[in-house]
């Protein structure tokens, strides 16, 4: 164990270059930032050769520092929410921090592109005596849309005992301790369509009550009460026990491997990013017995980014060997952000959004050891990219099995925003890449929203071998969603929806089979293995389309699956089988799944 005062030796870095179906919501103005930096500077390193470009420096005004003095904290979190509870598409971003202590009577409602976090190391270092609320009010009480938003490191006693975090995609509750239950629906009981927890522990019940899908790993929960279509758990404790289909349960023991996301905290005065560290057969959350495992870097190493940077000057930030902070805001990119060393951070605050212009790729990795990137949201720009984010080259071949890189919260987002166009999202190319909740979407409400209009063939591909998914939600591509050529993968979890804008049934036609599957396991692939997945249809242009199944593998012996799902959303369009020509058939207009227990 590396204490987390101590920094690990400066890389050496080479030069571098369903949703509702009741329709969009409706988009609030973008308001001016709400505070002036608050960000504490970080000293600059010293002996910088002449033009280099700083570390450190202050976290732009869209990041709101609190401490338990501050006053006005509930009226600052109105507003932020104010502005952001139906800014579905805006372009307000902003980061909620809280120095540790205590903090009485708050009810920090999160609206679109909102995170809150505490500044501890552990979540029990900033405790609030209150809630972390997210509802459905400004969707007339349906928390399908609830995109976007996050709550990490903090200690919550709600005020009635029970904290409601009614969400969808995007939205993760990390290393959170509810000192009570929490609830994962909206007021009312409306459809809810998400998410994602880990490193939290939850003292109190769970209740999922109308959440349709969630997963839950690396985590402690005092009880949780139901399920609606797919409850994944692995590596919790206090978890229910394995009864998919009925309740629909999926249980693993623990988690292959899980390195936590990176996260900013405050070492007296001084802003540190930690590093958590790997762990294999993971189960229970990471805090709560001392000094948390992993390492820390100074603020000072990182250079701070603000929107209006060039790609140019990201690239330069790296090659001097720096790691990056994106502050709260939208990066237009006119080439890819090169990362190219080992160990290199890329951190994301407030939903930090970056926008590949003239058919780039946002983001491009080296074949190298450790890189972490956490928190962004990868949005296609009007001019296909061949690619959105890309980890490691075409042919990466070395081996990471004890150091990979992690992808973690990083979002991608094809329309929706305005028009965009990618082929596909996200390659993943390196090995053992440890993919750790993602919402890979192309936008089916919003603004440059067609067949065409916003074109994206594939969401993921996976051509490395050992690659781990831990919360895959991917969407309504145009043929596959996910598609895995790499040997050895596993999956734990998957939320797909199939397109539903398909004009007609030859639109989706895979050679001779009806439709695209939602994962299809490359013909090549002789071992790989998956856990709760789930994919579901709602062809409402033509509701007379067909999928064959929602899964395509091999028959190879070392090639498994447990607990898959295919459901018809009222009868538009159905399913012929779920997995290859294995499963029954949906039918009518019931939302019943159809399920099969393990393949083959």
């Amino acid at each position: 164990m590396t204490p987390a005062s101590e920094e690990p030796p400066t890389p050496q870095r080479q030069a571098v270059g369903r949703r509702a179906l009741l329709g969009a919501a409706t988009a609030a103005a973008a308001a001016p930032a709400l505070l002036g930096p608050l960000g504490t500077a970080a000293a600059t390193p010293p002996h910088r050769p002449p033009h280099a470009l700083p570390g450190g420096g202050d976290l732009g005004p869209n990041v709101l520092v609190f401490d338990p003095a501050t006053p006005g904290i509930q009226a600052k979190l109105d507003e932020v929410f104010q502005q952001q509870e139906k800014a579905q598409f805006d372009k307000g971003r902003y980061a909620l921090l809280f120095k540790p202590g205590t903090y009485h009577g708050l009810n920090a409602q999160l609206g679109f592109y909102t995170s809150i976090a505490g500044l501890g190391l552990s979540p029990d270092d900033t405790t609030i005596n209150g809630d972390v609320t997210v509802d459905a009010g400004w969707f007339n009480g349906n928390a399908t849309q609830n995109f976007w938003r996050s709550a990490e490191n903090l200690a919550l006693v709600p005020a009635n005992g029970t904290n409601r975090w009614a969400v969808a995609q995007a939205a993760p509750f990390r290393r959170m301790h509810v000192r009570g239950g929490l609830n994962l629906a909206p007021a009312g009981d409306g459809w809810a369509s998400g998410g994602y927890l880990a490193d939290c522990r939850i003292d109190g019940t769970v209740e999922p009550r109308s959440q349709q899908q969630w997963y839950s790993r690396d985590s402690a929960v005092g009880g949780w009460s139901n399920g609606v279509w797919n409850m994944v758990f692995s590596g919790v404790e206090g978890a229910p026990a394995q009864t998919f289909p009925q309740p629909p349960y999926t249980v693993l023991d623990t988690t292959p491997a899980s390195r936590e996301k990176p996260f900013l905290h405050l070492h007296g005065d001084e802003y540190r990013v930690f590093l958590p560290e790997l762990r294999t057969a993971a189960r229970g959350v990471t805090w709560g017995n001392g000094t948390p495992r992993g390492t820390a870097l100074s603020l000072s190493r990182f250079y701070v980014a603000k929107p209006g940077v060039t790609a140019a000057t990201l690239n330069q930030a790296l090659a001097q060997g720096l790691h990056l902070l994106f502050t709260p805001g939208i990066y237009r990119l006119d080439r890819p952000i090169q990362v190219t060393a080992p160990n290199t951070v890329v951190l994301g605050l407030g939903y930090a959004t970056l926008i590949p212009d003239n058919g780039v790729t946002a983001l491009k990795t080296a074949d190298v050891d450790g890189i972490r990137l956490a928190g962004l949201l990868i949005d296609a720009g009007p001019v296909n990219s061949a690619t959105l984010l890309e980890i490691g080259p075409p042919g990466a071949l070395a081996d990471h099995s004890a150091n990979p890189t992690t992808v973690q919260d990083v979002f991608v987002r094809i329309g929706g925003a305005g028009p965009g166009k990618a082929t596909t999202s996200m390659v993943i190319n390196s090995r053992h890449t440890l993919v750790d909740h993602t919402w890979v979407w192309r936008a089916d409400h919003g603004e440059g929203v067609g067949w065409e209009t916003n074109r994206a063939d594939y969401g993921i591909r996976v051509n490395g071998d050992d690659v781990l998914a831990t919360g895959l939600f991917v969407e309504h591509f145009n043929k596959y969603d996910v598609q895995w050529y790499g040997q050895r993968g596993r999956t734990v979890f998957l939320q797909n929806e199939k397109a539903y804008d398909a004009p007609n049934q030859a639109a989706v036609q895979d050679g001779d089979v009806k439709g695209y599957a939602a994962y299809k396991v490359a013909d090549s692939v002789t071992t790989h293995e998956a856990w709760g997945l789930g994919s579901y249809c709602y062809y409402n242009v033509d509701p007379g389309i067909v999928q064959h199944h929602g899964f395509a593998a091999p028959a190879a012996p070392g090639v498994t699956f447990h607990d898959l799902l295919v459901v018809s959303l009222g009868g538009k369009g159905q399913y012929e089988r779920v997995i290859n020509d294995t499963g029954a058939p949906t039918s009518g207009s019931s939302t019943a799944p159809s399920t099969v227990v393990a393949y083959p």
